[in-house]
């Protein structure tokens, strides 16, 4: 039987680190009234210190800088497809003109 990962919403992530941060709880007692592992706390604290605008984005979604990177990935496979095709169509039209 597979156990379920309990997914908590922004807000509450956001209410969570609010009573550390403005409230003045330590993440033990925060952790301990909200019925969740102090652990979960100190990474929510330590996320949103750490990337303000992007903590808590969900499953899935991507940074600014992870989105970037793919997109420039993407490019470069691109790219490099673009250069197959010229280096076949080059040896192919060198064979014709012979």
């Amino acid at each position: 039987m597979s156990k379920q990962r309990k997914r908590y919403s922004k807000e509450f992530k956001l209410q969570a680190v609010k009573l550390v941060t403005d409230e003045g709880y330590t993440k033990r007692e925060a952790a301990s009234s909200l019925g969740v592992r102090p652990d979960l706390v100190a990474r929510w604290t330590r996320e949103l210190e750490e990337s303000d605008t992007e903590a808590f984005r969900g499953n899935g979604n991507l940074t600014t800088d992870q989105e970037r990177i793919r997109d420039l990935e993407n490019q470069v496979r691109h790219l490099k497809m673009e250069k197959e095709i010229l280096k076949k169509a080059t040896v192919f039209f060198a064979k014709e003109s012979k």
